[in-house]
């Protein structure tokens, strides 16, 4: 217990050392001295809270809030002193809102729960004391062995020991961690690859020792020691070994593993990513208006404090007869007075702050939301996927985009390659009915008569074929010999690849006679022309972002060394000592050009004598514990050196649909593109010149290929210059990953000068760090603009993040750009109708639903004040308890929550068609300054209007009431009241433009609902009720008729400026939005088409709110 304290605050990390020391079966040292680690358990808790905590911790996290904090303290200083209305004013509101969330995320969580007990619960395999044990995957210890079949997942992070295979490898899919759907190949130690039985693991006596956990899904540092008699064996752990918790098994029967990593400490529960809080324009905006209404109540509360002792001065208002001091009032200090009066004002006022604007908020955003799955236009019927939203809160910031910056590979192209040529030898070759043809040959050749492959290109088409990570689908690779045509060429066998690229170059090889049939053991098959050989796989050089290639050493048939090379040409080239080099570079600057990703094939003979240097070099790299990747790097670059030019591939990757149509509407709604990519950048520009990111007219200029900052600094000023001398036309701009490094480093200000004049931008030869760098730079310049980034690849996520609005593209790079994004969608040209239709409803709504709270809050409360100068200041309340509390919760809360719901203020084919309706809302315009000010204003005079129109229409007749009675305050304060619930009301019909059944019923229901509650409230005594100052006072008011013309009089006087105003401004002064609607409403007039469109339109609007109207596919729970 005091080691767990110990631990929580701190003192005593439970990881001492930088690896941990793990014993197989838990086999400890049978010396005394041995202390063994403490390991985290197998449970998985995802949840955020316990039954114990979830009271304490809640309530915590929503009095931060600064609304919930402030109705607090009111209600406190209800209990504490005498006020005018009863804290149930103030307690029940907030009550409701507190209760409301914490439900809500109390269910969220509950669902977290049982989705943790359902995971830790779950049934494994371990074996103890010489057989298989079936228990639960909480209960597994570091240090298990742990069974698993085929097609299960992994219950924690496992080093491979055996699979039912003699070579000790097994096949995993890791779509669940990273998307990726291809085969991986994991391979056991040779040493416990041969314990392929219970009985035989239960003898096993090995220890391994590991790095201590880290998120990285793709790095793994570690070395098996295992005793055999009276020699210990030494081999490297990599991530090879490491079989990753939520990775599933494949096409292998069953596999043994050692569990290293268990619970939260496994690589997958590491990487749930604790997003930082994107917070929205429209919040912002909310609470520096919330800030300015604390400040109106205050001033109200002063003022009132201030004018009370003024009026009191008088000696006949100070005590009146009919209301005399006790001894103790006489007495009391006067600041103490004067403190406990402010307060009083305070509470009296303080409904001037909306409480519920928060939960009415949060519920619209969260109902909100279901829209854009539920949106048939943005479902992608091929990949069977719709729109998904992981965030919520920032619905409304999709409509105040100004910045787009886009991914390429994957997100504006397809990310499906397709062969189209290579060089060889500095030969230029394409693809043609399944052969090699030189440039310029014709395409015919007798028939029966093929051409054999030349030594070259048949040695390069090996190097392909053998230098990658391709998988055969293991249904196939035991008849590889299937049915091939008479030429040996054509291959039945289907691929898997994590890179695209690869699968398209192993698939243009075995087309064009090469073909690789598959590996077994550490050999790698290929059948050249029909002839099989054998290559031994002897090392593995992986990919890595910095190096930019992979390699494999092979031993051929003829037992020589041969290391094999691709990557990219910046990457290859330089590194290339013979060959065509020249040649090469040019046709791969020509692939280029044509748009065609490219790569360089390279390879090395070794004698020997170099062979043994690099194994043992290797070996020691590998087996490393510390700086392991550094080395590996080292050796790496030692081994790929002196390289002999092979040639380069060209693959196509094929555009999406309708780019160049939702980059042009971008551009007229007044968004910047940017293409932020790691292609070369002949590649980029090329791609961008054809999805029309760059015009054919646009003068392009280029800050690439710099080393040194004086060149870069000089190169920008001649640019700024350029565009300043050349301000007509459009310019667009090309930057290298190198040069922005530079410009970034301590040209900021220029570089950034230069980019806003810039149409377009493209950023080429990028890392995933200065995509990010290059989006904060934009997001914190002065302008501070809404930024939105869209990738669909793990080098993505950095920027996803950066960005105020982070999209995710469901392609075929894997999911973590999903995972980690506020938005994701299927295909790009979704954007349009993301951004033009639902950014727009969703901002205009929100924009609406907040100044109406405090549009509707001031009405509220300021005939309350003005009503203080009739009342000497008495803190007398004009409305009555209940109505205070049920304003905001009842009687005016549905009408604008099913606004902000439903609201189409234009058609979406409207918005959709004229992108150039986006600039309206830009910039956070409906939310500015003015507009608050508008509604601010005009709440006050809505409440002049309501209070000195009921008192000069009502205040002078003492005989109003039909049965001869005198016109009390409490039917003056009702009078007003019922004026403002059907003026606030009636305003947000004004504003709803798109009358569906559920507005209608809301609107005229929540008056009726007034009614209906004020009559039974004051027309039955309660018995439960301390006072009922309100008994038969609606009744009587409602009976007469003179209150009912001053109820109709004042509620048209409110309401007919209002109208006027909106006329005036629609035909003088209209926005390009009116344009549209009046537009739309000419037409609907004019054509009765138009007429059953809308019923349509009415039908859609049904049908996003029925998720059961959408057909199975596209609906996912």
């Amino acid at each position: 217990m005091l080691r767990w304290v110990r631990q929580q605050l701190g003192f005593d990390p439970p990881h001492q050392s930088d690896t941990r020391t793990i014993y197989i079966a838990n086999r400890f040292p049978q010396h005394g001295h041995y202390v063994p680690q403490k390991f985290a358990d197998n449970r998985i808790v995802s949840s955020k809270y316990t039954v114990w905590n979830f009271v304490p911790k809640n309530l915590f996290e929503q009095f931060r809030r600064v609304a919930n904090f402030y109705f607090l303290i009111i209600f406190l200083v209800q209990l504490m002193i005498d006020t005018p209305t009863s804290p149930i004013t103030s307690g029940l509101p907030l009550f409701f809102v507190i209760t409301v969330t914490a439900i809500k995320q109390g269910y969220e969580d509950w669902l977290r729960h049982k989705a943790d007990n359902e995971v830790n619960g779950a049934p494994v395999y371990v074996v103890r004391s010489g057989g298989l044990v079936k228990t639960r995957s909480k209960n597994i210890r570091v240090g298990d062995i742990v069974r698993v079949a085929k097609d299960e997942t992994f219950p924690v992070d496992l080093v491979l020991l055996s699979s039912d295979r003699v070579d000790g490898s097994c096949h995993v899919t890791t779509a669940s961690l990273d998307g990726e759907t291809n085969l991986k190949t994991h391979v056991a130690v040779p040493e416990t690859a041969v314990l392929q039985s219970v009985a035989n693991l239960d003898k096993l006596v090995a220890v391994i020792e590991c790095q201590q956990p880290e998120a990285d899904l793709y790095r793994f540092v570690g070395r098996i020691t295992v005793s055999q008699q009276t020699e210990e064996i030494v081999r490297p752990l990599g991530p090879e070994s490491l079989l990753l918790r939520g990775a599933r098994l494949k096409n292998t029967k069953e596999i043994f593993g050692v569990a290293v990593y268990t619970g939260m400490e496994t690589k997958m529960a590491l990487n749930y990513k604790s997003k930082s809080q994107k917070r929205s324009a429209v919040e912002k905006s909310m609470n520096s208006f919330l800030i300015i209404y604390l400040i109106i109540l205050l001033f109200e509360a002063i003022l009132s404090t201030i004018l009370k002792y003024a009026w009191q001065a008088e000696e006949k208002w100070d005590e009146p007869w009919y209301n005399g001091k006790t001894e103790h009032e006489r007495n009391s200090s006067k600041i103490l007075r004067f403190i406990s009066d402010f307060l009083a004002f305070l509470v009296l006022y303080n409904f001037i702050i909306p409480i519920s604007l928060y939960v009415t908020v949060e519920m619209q955003k969260f109902l909100g939301s279901f829209f854009i799955g539920w949106d048939l236009d943005l479902y992608h019927e091929e990949t069977n996927q719709r729109a998904q939203v992981n965030t919520s809160d920032l619905n409304e910031e999709l409509g105040q985009v100004e910045y787009v910056f886009t991914d390429k590979t994957g997100t504006l192209t397809e990310n499906e390659m397709q062969f189209r040529e290579c060089s060889i030898n500095g030969i230029k070759y394409q693809e043609v009915n399944g052969k090699l043809t030189p440039e310029g040959f014709s395409e015919d050749s007798p028939d029966g008569n093929i051409p054999s492959l030349m030594k070259e290109e048949e040695l390069f088409l090996k190097a392909v074929c053998l230098c990658h990570t391709v998988q055969i689908n293991a249904d196939q690779t035991d008849s590889a010999d299937g049915p091939w045509h008479a030429n040996g060429i054509a291959s039945p066998l289907e691929y898997y690849a994590s890179s695209p690229d690869e699968k398209a170059l192993v698939e243009a090889a075995s087309r064009v006679g090469v073909v690789f049939t598959g590996t077994t053991g550490d050999s790698m098959e290929v059948k050249s022309l029909g002839k099989p050989e054998r290559y031994k796989l002897l090392h593995v050089l992986e990919f890595d972002p910095n190096r930019r290639r992979m390699s494999v050493i092979v031993e051929s048939p003829s037992g020589e060394k041969l290391l094999f090379t691709k990557g990219a040409e910046s990457s290859i080239l330089p590194r290339s000592k013979s060959g065509e080099i020249d040649k090469t570079r040019v046709h791969v600057d020509e692939f280029a050009l044509k748009g065609l990703r490219t790569l360089c094939v390279a390879y090395r003979r070794f004698t020997p004598e170099e062979y043994q240097e690099i194994g043992k070099r290797l070996h020691e790299a590998r087996t490393a514990l510390q700086q392991r990747e550094e080395r590996l790097s080292d050796v790496f670059n030692f081994i790929e050196r002196d390289l002999e030019l092979l040639g380069a591939t060209g693959v196509e990757d094929k555009l999406q649909d309708k780019v160049q149509e939702t980059i042009e509407a971008l551009r007229l709604a007044g968004i910047k593109v940017w293409v932020l990519t790691g292609d070369k950048h002949e590649t980029a520009v090329s791609v961008s010149l054809s999805c029309g990111h760059f015009h054919r007219t646009m003068n392009i200029l280029e800050l690439v290929q710099h080393k040194s900052d004086s060149t870069c600094a000089e190169q920008l000023r001649q640019l700024a210059k350029r565009i300043k001398e050349d301000h007509v036309i459009q310019h667009g701009l090309v930057v290298d990953g190198t040069s922005l490094s530079l410009a970034l480093r301590e040209h900021e200000k220029l570089f950034m000068e230069v980019c806003k004049n810039c149409s377009a931008v493209l950023c080429c030869r990028m890392a995933p760090l200065q995509k990010a760098k290059v989006v904060r730079l934009l997001k914190t310049s002065p302008e501070k603009p809404i930024t939105l980034a869209i990738g669909d690849g793990a080098n993505d996520v950095s920027m996803i993040q950066e960005a105020h609005v982070g999209i995710g593209i469901m392609g075929k790079e894997g999911r973590q750009a999903v995972r980690n994004s506020d938005y994701a969608i299927a295909r790009f040209k979704f954007l349009s109708k993301l951004l033009f239709v639902h950014g727009h409803f969703y901002y205009i709504r929100i924009a609406t639903l907040v100044q109406y709270f405090f549009y509707k809050n001031v009405c509220f409360i300021t005939p309350q004040f003005l009503y203080q100068f009739f009342c000497l200041f008495s803190q007398q309340t004009l409305y009555d308890s209940v109505y205070l509390t049920l304003y905001n919760i009842c009687f005016t809360s549905l009408p604008v929550l099913i606004y902000s719901l439903f609201e189409q203020h234009v058609h979406p084919h409207v918005l959709q068609s004229k992108p150039v309706l986006y600039r309206d809302i830009s910039k956070n315009a409906h939310l500015g300054f003015k507009p608050f000010l508008y509604w601010t204003i005009l709440g006050f005079f809505h409440a002049f209007v309501f209070f000195y129109g009921s008192y000069l229409l009502m205040g002078e007749d003492t005989s109003l009431l039909g049965n001869g009675q005198m016109f009390g305050n409490w039917t003056f304060g009702t009078l007003v009241f019922t004026v403002m619930v059907i003026t606030v009301t009636m305003k947000m019909a004004l504003e709803t433009h798109f009358w569906t059944w559920i507005n209608h019923f809301v609107t005229w229901g929540s008056i009726v609902f007034y009614f209906i509650f004020s009559l039974f409230y004051g027309g039955i005594i309660w018995p439960f009720l301390h006072t009922q100052d309100m008994y038969f006072v609606f009744v009587q008011l409602l009976s007469s008729g003179s209150a009912w013309f001053a109820i109709i009089l004042i509620v048209v006087a409110c309401l007919f400026i209002d109208v006027v105003k909106k006329v005036l401004y629609r035909h003088l002064r209209p926005t390009s939005t009116e344009k549209a609607q009046m537009e739309e409403d000419k037409g609907s007039v004019s054509s009765a088409c138009d007429f059953a469109e809308s019923r349509h339109r009415g039908e859609d609007n049904r049908q996003l709110l029925d998720p059961s109207s959408l057909p199975d596919s596209t609906y996912v729970h």
